[in-house]
């Protein structure tokens, strides 16, 4: 049987570059070889898009960017080659394109609208579900519209004054957050008046657009979710976190945080939250995979947090650990995600 041709995308022009790399390297050196023929398709901070052949663990340390190893390539828009021109240039037709790009200019349905356009199946979220869930005012006015709790806010464009009233409503503390950005880059809690204008300053350096957050007061709890009409679920994580929230640092070091696979909650709370997410994964027209994040408060609300539409992929990734708590290897995911694509 012929291998199937599947283009891993990685690097990216997004803050997010690093964790890209790390993620798309564990995909690769984990595919089936007897299935796949794996076409590496990087994308340069600066954006310059090239064609690696060289050895995974080149991506891994950050060295794939070299003339020896890589040449042109792009994503052709054009149905007839369902593929990417590569060199000078010459046609490879793909099955599917699996975008191992984080956050900006990768999870946000730019890409995802490319690998559409050009008839490309693509493993994971399409174009619209992933610019939904990367927007977090649009994806909880959809999601509340389920009669899914979400909390209370306010967005602020750019240059608008914020309304002072607006802001005594939500009360303090509340979170400060650019509307689309990923791994919590330019997210600040503001505990009181006085940090607000600094915690807008710097939202405003990843987005045009931010929004202001209430705080909900509980623990957060992740959901890995797998497939497309009848999505498999992983055990659910919860986040024990000694500091002010899962920020960047601590999402990739867990200096001050304990990650509990499965979560510390009832069987009972387990079946809502499972119920609530595969509710939530429908409504944003999600599918391949995504993980979906809630709160859950002390008295056993449940409150919407957001969608990741392209987590962290590494098997050491809370993604990878909740389906690894019910038996499903890091290896059965990805064949899992591009058996559903291309046979969609």
């Amino acid at each position: 049987m012929d291998k199937l041709k599947i283009a891993v995308i990685f690097g990216g022009a997004s803050p997010e570059y690093d964790v890209s790399l790390e993620s798309a390297y564990s995909v690769i050196t984990h595919m089936d070889n007897s299935k796949y023929e794996v076409i590496m398709l990087g994308i340069t901070p600066s954006g310059k898009w090239l064609h690696f052949k060289g050895s995974p663990e080149k991506i891994k340390n950050d060295s794939w960017n070299n003339p020896t190893y890589c040449i042109r390539a792009i994503i052709s828009p054009c149905r007839k080659t369902q593929g990417i021109l590569s060199g000078t240039y010459s046609e490879v037709k793909l099955d599917a394109a699996m975008p191992i790009l984080h956050g900006k200019n990768g999870e946000d349905g730019t890409f995802q609208g490319l690998l559409e356009l050009a008839g490309i199946p693509i493993v994971g979220c399409k174009t619209l579900s992933s610019a939904l869930c990367m927007d977090k005012n649009r994806a909880h006015k959809i999601v509340s519209l389920s009669k899914i709790k979400v909390a209370q806010s306010i967005v602020v464009g750019i240059g608008s004054r914020v309304d002072a009233t607006e802001i005594d409503k939500l009360g303090y503390p509340l979170f400060v957050k650019p509307v689309r950005a990923g791994s919590s880059f330019g997210i600040t809690k503001v505990t009181c008046q006085s940090e607000l204008p600094a915690a807008l300053e710097l939202a405003f350096r990843h987005d045009d657009n931010v929004i202001i957050q209430e705080n909900i007061q509980g623990v957060e709890i992740g959901c890995a979710i797998l497939g497309n009409d009848n999505p498999m679920v992983g055990a659910l994580d919860e986040i024990e976190l000694t500091g002010d929230f899962f920020d960047y640092k601590q999402k990739y070091t867990l200096e001050a945080t304990e990650i509990h696979v499965p979560a510390r909650i009832s069987s009972d709370k387990t079946q809502e939250i499972i119920d609530i997410t595969k509710k939530i994964y429908s409504a944003l027209d999600c599918s391949g995979f995504a993980r979906v994040d809630m709160f859950l408060t002390p008295s056993g609300e449940i409150y919407f947090n957001e969608v990741n539409t392209i987590p962290g992929f590494t098997p050491h990734s809370r993604y990878a650990r909740m389906f690894d708590a019910i038996g499903v290897t890091y290896e059965q995911i990805i064949d899992t995600a591009i058996e559903q694509a291309v046979n969609a």
